[in-house]
């Protein structure tokens, strides 16, 4: 990316270079101020391939599934590069057009792939197979060599939830099991959420320690609001049902009483 900058004047790279970081820097947390951000280094430098490829995956990120392969078909055009045919194909899935996304998975162009983005493209076929309503299809297109490796890879996790979901999805669940199981195994940097489909299947239910405390401590604040109130309107002793009730107390009477009395609703309370 660097060296594709270097064709520009070096303001006008410095000022490219810092929105590409920004877009990458934001593009997992924030997309929404990802993809702005992107519209600048695009309006700065559009002929570059790197920056229509950045403003690529903003789009993506965000859904905007037209734009993105627009930019991704830009930079592909200027770069010769088969790396984006996958994220490509799923875009035309994102657009509803299945069909397409699986058409490209047939292309010669898959052939020139590493091993990393023949995965992705076999993923994002699977997804366009479920999309048409081939449930069957989408766990045989993942059934692969990659899939029965035991080594892991970056992957292998993605892989491995994928094809545990299609069982899941042709109601082979003891199976899906297995293989969200197998996804967790290899889920080194929590990408899936492997653990959580394993618990539901296993009729599993986690509650929010954090939440059950400040639902505890709601509860406890009603329940002592009334008492609380109570002790603040029973400034005056009480009186028995016969006993004469005098018209006007001493204050210094009223203070003792309520004294007195405090100790006994605060033992109550307890």
């Amino acid at each position: 990316m660097r060296q594709e900058l270097m064709s520009l004047p070096k303001t006008l790279a410095e000022d490219v270079a810092r929105n590409l970081v920004m877009v990458a820097n934001l593009l997992d947390e924030d997309p929404e101020q990802a993809y702005e951000y992107s519209r600048v280094a695009l309006r700065l430098a559009s002929r570059v391939a790197a920056v229509r490829e950045a403003a690529g995956f903003a789009a993506y990120a965000t859904g905007k599934y037209s734009e993105a392969l627009a930019e991704f078909r830009a930079a592909r055009r200027m770069t010769g590069s088969v790396e984006l045919w996958p994220v490509m194909a799923d875009c035309e899935r994102g657009m509803g057009r299945p069909e397409r996304a699986l058409a490209m998975a047939g292309e010669p162009e898959v052939q020139k792939l590493d091993k990393a983005s023949q995965v992705e493209m076999r993923l994002v076929a699977a997804g366009a197979r479920k999309d048409m309503g081939q449930a069957e299809a989408a766990v045989v297109t993942l059934q692969s060599p990659e899939l029965a490796s035991n080594s892991v890879q970056p992957w292998t996790a993605r892989l491995r939830y994928a094809y545990a979901d299609a069982l899941l999805d042709v109601g082979r669940e003891a199976e899906a099991r297995e293989w969200f199981a197998k996804a967790l195994e290899a889920d080194q940097g929590g990408t899936t959420n492997a653990s959580d489909r394993l618990a539901e299947l296993d009729g599993v239910e986690f509650t929010d320690a954090m939440e059950e405390d400040a639902d505890e401590a709601d509860t406890a604040t009603e329940a002592d609001t009334p008492v609380e109130a109570e002790a603040e309107a029973d400034v005056e002793p009480k009186a028995d049902a016969d006993a004469e009730i005098e018209p006007k107390a001493e204050v210094k009477d009223a203070d003792a009483a309520a004294a007195a009395e405090a100790p006994k609703e605060t033992g109550d309370q307890g």
